[in-house]
C-alpha cells in the first residue's frame, strides 16, 4: 500500500512540475508572440525599411557632449561681450534592446574620479513617423569671460552654476520609406535611399547663476530663458552597400519667449530680437558589416539663436557618439 500510495505521489509530483514549466513555457512564449507582434507591427515600404533579425540587439557607446553660450549686447554704457563654455562631459554606456523593449546604463569616468560632477540626463526615442529628443544639464563647469568696454572678467569653473532643459519633436511625412531609427537606434535597417519633409517643435528652459564663488561685483546675478518653437525641416538617408549616411535639419520660429534677469536686487527682462531661432541638426554613419554586427557614429546639435550683429546671444548643445553593436 505504502508503494502504491509513493508511486501516485511522485507521479502526482512530476505530472504538476511538468504541468508548471509548461504553463512558464506557455506564458514566456504567450508575452514574446505579443513582444513580436508589437515590434514587427507597422505600415512601411519593405523595399526600403525592414526590421533587423534576432530579437536581441546589444550595444555599447561611448559619447561626448558639450555646451558653448555666447553674447553680444550693445548698450549706451558700450558693449557687452560674453563667451562660455563647459567642460567636455565624457560617457560609455551599455544598453540592450529585447524585441522593441530597451534599457541602458551609462557611467561617466570623469565623475567617479571626481574631476567632472556634472548631470547630464538623455531622454531618445526615434520612431519612423513620431520621435522625441529630452535633455536634461546641471553644470557647475561653466568657464569663460566677459568684457565691457576696457574692463574683462573671467568667469572660472566654479563661479557660474548653469540648467537646462531642452525638448524637440518631430513628425516625418514620409515615415514608409524614410527611417529615423535605421540611422540613430539601429532598430530598423534602410534599404533604399529615402527622404522626408519634417515638422515639429522645439521648447527650452534655462537659467544661469553666479555661485557664492564669483567675483563681488557679480555675485547674486542670474540670467533666465524660455522659449517655445515650432518649424520644420528636412532630413535624407543615403544608402550605398552596406553604409549609411544621414543627414536633417530641423529650424523652428521661436513664437514664445520669455527672458529676464537678475542682478544686485533689481529683476528686469532682457529685450526682443528678432529673429529667434531653435535650430536642430542631426547626422549619422551606420555600416552594416553583417545582419549581425554594425558601427557607427551620431551627432547632434541644438542651437538657439537670437538677436542681430549689434544685439545677440547663441547657445550652442552638442553630443557626439561612437557606438558598436551585435545583434542575436
Amino acid at each position: 500500500m505504502r508503494k502504491i500510495l509513493f508511486a501516485m505521489l511522485l507521479t502526482l509530483t512530476v505530472g504538476l512540475t511538468a504541468f508548471a514549466q509548461s504553463q512558464r513555457g506557455g506564458l514566456r512564449s504567450r508575452i514574446e508572440s505579443k513582444l513580436r507582434a508589437k515590434y514587427e507591427k507597422g505600415v512601411y515600404d519593405t523595399l526600403y525599411i525592414k526590421r533587423p533579425g534576432g530579437k536581441l540587439r546589444l550595444k555599447m557607446r561611448g559619447n561626448l557632449s558639450g555646451t558653448t553660450i555666447e553674447s553680444k549686447d550693445k548698450a549706451e554704457g558700450g558693449t557687452i561681450e560674453a563667451k562660455y563654455k563647459t567642460a567636455t562631459r565624457g560617457t560609455i554606456s551599455v544598453g540592450a534592446s529585447y524585441l522593441g523593449i530597451s534599457l541602458t546604463v551609462s557611467v561617466n569616468p570623469g565623475s567617479l574620479a571626481g574631476k567632472n560632477k556634472d548631470i547630464e540626463y538623455n531622454l531618445n526615442a526615434y520612431g519612423n513617423r513620431f520621435g522625441l529628443e529630452a535633455c536634461f544639464q546641471d553644470s557647475k563647469t561653466l568657464s569663460g569671460d566677459i568684457r565691457q568696454n576696457e574692463y574683462s572678467y573671467h568667469m572660472a569653473k566654479g563661479d557660474l552654476r548653469y540648467t537646462m532643459f531642452s525638448f524637440t519633436g518631430y513628425y516625418a511625412f514620409n515615415h514608409r520609406r524614410f527611417s529615423y531609427p535605421a540611422a540613430f537606434t539601429q532598430s530598423y535597417i534602410q534599404k533604399r535611399s529615402a527622404g522626408s519633409w519634417l515638422v515639429g517643435c522645439a521648447f527650452q528652459s534655462g537659467r544661469i547663476k553666479t555661485t557664492d564663488n564669483a567675483p563681488d561685483e557679480l555675485k547674486d546675478t542670474s540670467v533666465s530663458t524660455n522659449s517655445f518653437a515650432i518649424g520644420g525641416g528636412y532630413g535624407y538617408n543615403f544608402v550605398v552597400k552596406k553604409w549609411l549616411f544621414h543627414a536633417s535639419a530641423q529650424p523652428s520660429l521661436i513664437v514664445y519667449s520669455n527672458n529676464s534677469f537678475y542682478a544686485k536686487g533689481e529683476k528686469g527682462n532682457e529685450g526682443t530680437y528678432f529673429p529667434k531661432m531653435i535650430i536642430n541638426t542631426r547626422a549619422a554613419i551606420v555600416y552594416n558589416i553583417s545582419w549581425k554586427y554594425f558601427v557607427g557614429s551620431t551627432f547632434l546639435f541644438n542651437t538657439t539663436a537670437l538677436g542681430d550683429l549689434e544685439n545677440h546671444t547663441s547657445l550652442l548643445n552638442w553630443r557626439a557618439c561612437a557606438f558598436v553593436g551585435i545583434r542575436l
